[in-house]
């Protein structure tokens, strides 16, 4: 069964294969992709990243869970919402968004981390949903901090990326807190 996850001004559904013409608008945006470890995205690798979503979504003990960011009034897709089962035993996921930047600072961000936290406490009655970003990512971690999450701490050199090594700030919801 396919999801779709409403909110106000957007829905999420399951990607499809020609999404990846949309993912590549803002993947190959230096802005959308600075604090991240790919990108900016030639065609062939937005292709690519759509093509590996379609697989994933067809692994029998599937954990991850990409969905297109459908804007209501247009039915246009201007990002992507990825949740991550990352230990089954423990109950815990993880959250990602990316979004074109003709839609920052409008609340998308925000709207859209509401439903992924919301699906993952109720289709998988985890325990703990975390989210990463970088530091120097200030509207992603407001984003976070609005949606309830909690400020865990900071990972050091966690991650790779084109300028070398990011720290990562780590931010969590509880599925006591997000009742």
């Amino acid at each position: 069964m396919r999801e779709v996850l409403i909110s106000e001004r957007v829905f999420l559904r399951e990607m499809d294969e020609k999404d990846w013409i949309d993912v590549h608008v803002y993947a190959s945006q230096e802005m959308v992709c600075q604090y991240q470890p790919w990108g900016p995205n030639t065609k062939t690798e937005s292709m690519d990243f759509v093509k590996q979503v379609l697989r994933d979504a067809k692994k029998e003990d599937r954990t991850r869970f990409v969905f297109a960011i459908i804007e209501k009034e247009t039915e246009r897709m201007i990002g992507a919402g990825e949740f991550n089962i990352r230990d089954n035993r423990n109950k815990t996921g993880e959250i990602g968004y990316i979004i074109n930047p003709d839609f920052w600072g409008k609340g998308v961000a925000t709207e859209v981390a509401k439903l992924l936290i919301g699906f993952g406490f109720k289709q998988f009655q985890l325990h703990r949903i975390y989210a990463t970003c970088d530091p120097r990512n200030i509207a992603s971690f407001k984003v976070l901090e609005k949606v309830g999450m909690t400020l865990e701490g900071r990972m050091r050199e966690d991650l790779l990326i084109k300028d070398g090594w990011r720290d990562s700030l780590v931010y969590s919801i509880l599925e006591q807190e997000w009742k």
